[in-house]
Protein backbone atom coordinates (compact mmCIF):
# COMPACT_ATOMS: atom_id res chain seq x y z
CA UNK A 1 0.00 0.00 0.00
CA UNK A 2 3.07 2.47 -0.53
CA UNK A 3 0.84 4.47 -3.27
CA UNK A 4 -1.93 5.08 -0.56
CA UNK A 5 0.25 5.85 2.20
CA UNK A 6 2.04 8.41 -0.31
CA UNK A 7 -1.17 9.65 -1.49
CA UNK A 8 -2.05 10.53 2.12
CA UNK A 9 1.23 12.04 2.91
CA UNK A 10 0.76 14.25 -0.08
CA UNK A 11 -2.63 15.52 0.60
CA UNK A 12 -2.06 16.15 4.07
CA UNK A 13 1.65 18.17 3.26
CA UNK A 14 0.03 19.90 0.71
CA UNK A 15 -2.99 21.03 2.38
CA UNK A 16 -0.55 22.24 5.62
CA UNK A 17 1.16 24.06 2.54
CA UNK A 18 -1.26 25.83 1.28
CA UNK A 19 -2.67 26.69 4.67
CA UNK A 20 0.02 28.56 6.17
CA UNK A 21 0.85 30.04 3.04
CA UNK A 22 -2.58 30.99 1.99
CA UNK A 23 -2.94 33.65 4.54
CA UNK A 24 -0.12 35.90 2.87
CA UNK A 25 -1.74 35.63 -0.27
CA UNK A 26 -3.65 38.60 -1.75
CA UNK A 27 -7.37 38.32 -2.05
CA UNK A 28 -7.36 38.73 -5.32
CA UNK A 29 -4.69 36.16 -6.14
CA UNK A 30 -6.69 33.58 -4.15
CA UNK A 31 -9.60 34.32 -6.20
CA UNK A 32 -7.78 33.97 -9.59
CA UNK A 33 -6.27 30.82 -8.16
CA UNK A 34 -9.91 29.17 -7.65
CA UNK A 35 -11.19 30.37 -10.94
CA UNK A 36 -8.23 28.49 -12.60
CA UNK A 37 -8.85 25.36 -10.37
CA UNK A 38 -12.62 25.85 -11.38
CA UNK A 39 -11.67 25.69 -14.91
CA UNK A 40 -9.22 22.59 -15.04
CA UNK A 41 -11.67 20.94 -13.21
CA UNK A 42 -13.95 21.92 -15.94
CA UNK A 43 -11.85 20.09 -18.28
CA UNK A 44 -10.85 17.52 -16.50
CA UNK A 45 -14.69 16.24 -16.14
CA UNK A 46 -15.62 16.77 -20.02
CA UNK A 47 -12.24 14.68 -20.84
CA UNK A 48 -13.85 11.53 -18.11
CA UNK A 49 -17.61 12.02 -19.66
CA UNK A 50 -16.77 11.91 -23.29
CA UNK A 51 -14.62 8.70 -22.94
CA UNK A 52 -17.69 5.84 -22.37
CA UNK A 53 -20.45 4.77 -25.08
CA UNK A 54 -22.06 3.59 -22.53
CA UNK A 55 -23.53 7.16 -22.03
CA UNK A 56 -27.46 6.54 -21.66
CA UNK A 57 -26.34 4.09 -18.91
CA UNK A 58 -24.39 6.55 -16.76
CA UNK A 59 -26.88 9.55 -17.13
CA UNK A 60 -29.83 6.85 -15.71
CA UNK A 61 -27.11 6.18 -13.06
CA UNK A 62 -26.65 9.88 -12.47
CA UNK A 63 -30.63 10.62 -12.27
CA UNK A 64 -31.00 7.27 -9.75
CA UNK A 65 -28.10 8.10 -7.66
CA UNK A 66 -28.89 11.17 -7.39
CA UNK A 67 -32.28 10.62 -5.63
CA UNK A 68 -30.84 8.32 -3.85
CA UNK A 69 -28.28 10.76 -2.13
CA UNK A 70 -30.64 13.12 -2.11
CA UNK A 71 -32.66 10.39 -0.06
CA UNK A 72 -29.74 9.84 1.92
CA UNK A 73 -28.64 13.89 2.54
CA UNK A 74 -25.12 12.45 1.58
CA UNK A 75 -23.72 16.57 1.67
CA UNK A 76 -25.54 17.52 4.82
CA UNK A 77 -23.88 14.68 6.12
CA UNK A 78 -20.13 15.32 5.21
CA UNK A 79 -20.81 19.53 5.89
CA UNK A 80 -21.60 17.99 9.34
CA UNK A 81 -18.76 16.05 10.13
CA UNK A 82 -16.83 18.71 8.87
CA UNK A 83 -18.55 21.65 10.60
CA UNK A 84 -18.08 19.93 13.99
CA UNK A 85 -14.51 18.46 13.34
CA UNK A 86 -14.25 22.40 13.01
CA UNK A 87 -15.84 23.29 16.00
CA UNK A 88 -13.45 21.26 17.76
CA UNK A 89 -10.26 22.51 16.80
CA UNK A 90 -11.69 25.88 17.46
CA UNK A 91 -12.22 25.04 20.88
CA UNK A 92 -9.04 23.39 21.60
CA UNK A 93 -7.80 26.37 19.87
CA UNK A 94 -9.47 29.17 22.30
CA UNK A 95 -8.45 26.55 25.39
CA UNK A 96 -4.59 27.50 24.14
CA UNK A 97 -4.95 30.86 23.71
CA UNK A 98 -3.08 32.64 26.54
CA UNK A 99 -5.57 34.28 29.47
CA UNK A 100 -4.41 37.15 29.70
CA UNK A 101 -5.15 38.21 25.73
CA UNK A 102 -8.11 40.80 25.84
CA UNK A 103 -11.36 39.86 25.69
CA UNK A 104 -11.86 41.32 22.44
CA UNK A 105 -9.36 39.27 20.39
CA UNK A 106 -11.14 37.12 18.04
CA UNK A 107 -9.54 34.62 15.57
CA UNK A 108 -9.30 35.32 11.46
CA UNK A 109 -12.15 34.42 9.91
CA UNK A 110 -12.64 31.27 7.64
CA UNK A 111 -10.98 31.91 4.09
CA UNK A 112 -14.03 30.38 2.47
CA UNK A 113 -15.19 27.85 4.74
CA UNK A 114 -13.99 24.82 6.60
CA UNK A 115 -16.30 22.00 6.01
CA UNK A 116 -16.79 23.69 2.36
CA UNK A 117 -13.04 22.91 1.50
CA UNK A 118 -13.69 19.20 3.12
CA UNK A 119 -15.99 18.54 1.14
CA UNK A 120 -14.61 19.81 -2.39
CA UNK A 121 -11.52 18.41 -1.73
CA UNK A 122 -12.60 15.10 -0.88
CA UNK A 123 -15.00 15.21 -4.04
CA UNK A 124 -12.20 15.87 -6.41
CA UNK A 125 -9.91 13.40 -4.88
CA UNK A 126 -11.72 11.01 -4.68
CA UNK A 127 -13.63 11.00 -7.76
CA UNK A 128 -13.08 9.02 -10.80
CA UNK A 129 -11.57 5.53 -12.47
CA UNK A 130 -7.71 6.64 -11.32
CA UNK A 131 -8.46 6.20 -7.84
CA UNK A 132 -10.12 2.71 -8.35
CA UNK A 133 -7.30 1.37 -10.96
CA UNK A 134 -4.47 2.72 -8.92
CA UNK A 135 -5.83 0.98 -5.82
CA UNK A 136 -6.20 -2.34 -7.21
CA UNK A 137 -2.60 -2.48 -8.69
CA UNK A 138 -1.32 -0.96 -5.46
CA UNK A 139 -2.56 -3.32 -3.78
CA UNK A 140 -1.60 -6.19 -6.25
CA UNK A 141 2.15 -4.73 -5.76
CA UNK A 142 2.31 -1.70 -8.56
CA UNK A 143 1.80 1.77 -6.75
CA UNK A 144 2.86 3.61 -9.88
CA UNK A 145 -0.62 4.95 -10.93
CA UNK A 146 -1.54 6.38 -7.12
CA UNK A 147 2.16 7.74 -6.79
CA UNK A 148 1.57 9.86 -9.55
CA UNK A 149 -1.95 10.44 -8.21
CA UNK A 150 -0.17 11.96 -5.33
CA UNK A 151 1.51 14.07 -7.22
CA UNK A 152 -1.95 16.27 -8.43
CA UNK A 153 -3.36 15.54 -5.29
CA UNK A 154 -0.58 16.91 -3.48
CA UNK A 155 -0.51 20.55 -5.61
CA UNK A 156 -4.35 19.93 -5.64
CA UNK A 157 -4.29 20.79 -2.03
CA UNK A 158 -2.12 22.99 -1.96
CA UNK A 159 -4.16 25.43 -4.25
CA UNK A 160 -7.46 24.82 -2.49
CA UNK A 161 -5.52 25.20 1.38
CA UNK A 162 -4.65 28.14 0.51
CA UNK A 163 -8.02 29.36 -0.66
CA UNK A 164 -10.51 27.29 1.70
CA UNK A 165 -8.00 26.56 4.90
CA UNK A 166 -7.69 23.74 6.81
CA UNK A 167 -10.51 21.85 5.97
CA UNK A 168 -9.04 20.61 2.72
CA UNK A 169 -6.67 18.50 5.10
CA UNK A 170 -9.44 16.23 6.40
CA UNK A 171 -9.85 15.30 2.83
CA UNK A 172 -6.63 12.95 3.87
CA UNK A 173 -9.12 10.83 5.75
CA UNK A 174 -11.31 9.36 2.91
CA UNK A 175 -8.38 8.97 0.53
CA UNK A 176 -7.19 7.09 3.54
CA UNK A 177 -10.64 5.06 3.76
CA UNK A 178 -11.31 4.70 0.22
CA UNK A 179 -8.22 3.46 -1.59
CA UNK A 180 -6.55 1.62 1.68
CA UNK A 181 -9.72 -0.62 1.33
CA UNK A 182 -10.17 -0.89 -2.10
CA UNK A 183 -6.00 -1.78 -1.98
CA UNK A 184 -7.08 -4.54 0.96
CA UNK A 185 -9.50 -6.34 -1.44
CA UNK A 186 -7.93 -5.56 -4.89
CA UNK A 187 -7.78 -9.58 -5.14
CA UNK A 188 -11.40 -9.69 -5.32
CA UNK A 189 -11.60 -6.87 -7.62
CA UNK A 190 -8.96 -7.47 -10.03
CA UNK A 191 -11.14 -8.91 -13.50
CA UNK A 192 -14.54 -7.97 -11.98
CA UNK A 193 -13.82 -4.36 -13.08
CA UNK A 194 -14.05 -4.53 -17.46
CA UNK A 195 -12.54 -1.79 -19.26
CA UNK A 196 -16.58 -0.75 -20.05
CA UNK A 197 -17.29 -0.38 -16.60
CA UNK A 198 -14.50 1.82 -16.13
CA UNK A 199 -15.34 4.08 -18.45
CA UNK A 200 -18.78 4.74 -16.96
CA UNK A 201 -17.30 5.14 -13.70
CA UNK A 202 -15.19 7.39 -15.14
CA UNK A 203 -18.13 9.24 -16.95
CA UNK A 204 -20.18 9.37 -13.65
CA UNK A 205 -17.09 10.64 -11.96
CA UNK A 206 -16.63 13.47 -14.79
CA UNK A 207 -20.48 14.70 -14.30
CA UNK A 208 -19.43 15.19 -10.58
CA UNK A 209 -16.45 16.99 -11.66
CA UNK A 210 -18.77 19.47 -13.83
CA UNK A 211 -20.78 19.89 -10.66
CA UNK A 212 -17.58 20.67 -8.51
CA UNK A 213 -16.05 23.30 -11.07
CA UNK A 214 -19.57 25.43 -11.02
CA UNK A 215 -19.07 25.57 -7.42
CA UNK A 216 -15.55 26.37 -7.85
CA UNK A 217 -16.47 29.45 -10.74
CA UNK A 218 -19.39 30.45 -7.92
CA UNK A 219 -21.67 29.86 -10.96
CA UNK A 220 -24.27 27.67 -8.99
CA UNK A 221 -24.04 25.88 -5.76
CA UNK A 222 -24.93 22.02 -6.94
CA UNK A 223 -24.96 19.50 -3.68
CA UNK A 224 -22.54 17.11 -5.67
CA UNK A 225 -21.82 14.84 -2.99
CA UNK A 226 -25.14 13.98 -3.04
CA UNK A 227 -24.94 12.33 -6.75
CA UNK A 228 -21.93 9.90 -5.32
CA UNK A 229 -23.91 7.28 -5.64
CA UNK A 230 -23.95 7.49 -9.43
CA UNK A 231 -20.40 6.66 -9.46
CA UNK A 232 -21.04 2.93 -7.50
CA UNK A 233 -23.79 2.35 -10.38
CA UNK A 234 -22.83 3.35 -13.15
CA UNK A 235 -20.30 0.59 -13.49
CA UNK A 236 -23.21 -1.89 -12.31
CA UNK A 237 -25.94 -0.93 -15.29
CA UNK A 238 -23.63 -1.38 -17.59
CA UNK A 239 -22.33 -4.77 -16.52
CA UNK A 240 -26.34 -5.38 -16.08
CA UNK A 241 -26.94 -4.40 -19.37
CA UNK A 242 -24.21 -5.95 -20.84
Amino acid sequence: MIGTITNVAAVLAGASIGSVAGTRIPERLRTTIMAALGLVTMALGFRETLATDEFPLVLGAVLVGTLIGELLRIESGLEWFGGSLQQRFARKHRVDIDVDAPETAEPAAPRRGFAEGFVIASLVFCVGPLLIVGSIEDGLGNPDLLLVKAALDGFASIAFASVYGWGVILAALPVAILQGGIALGSGALEGVLTDPMLDALGAAGGILLLGISLRLLDLQRIRVANMIPAVLLAPLFVKWWA
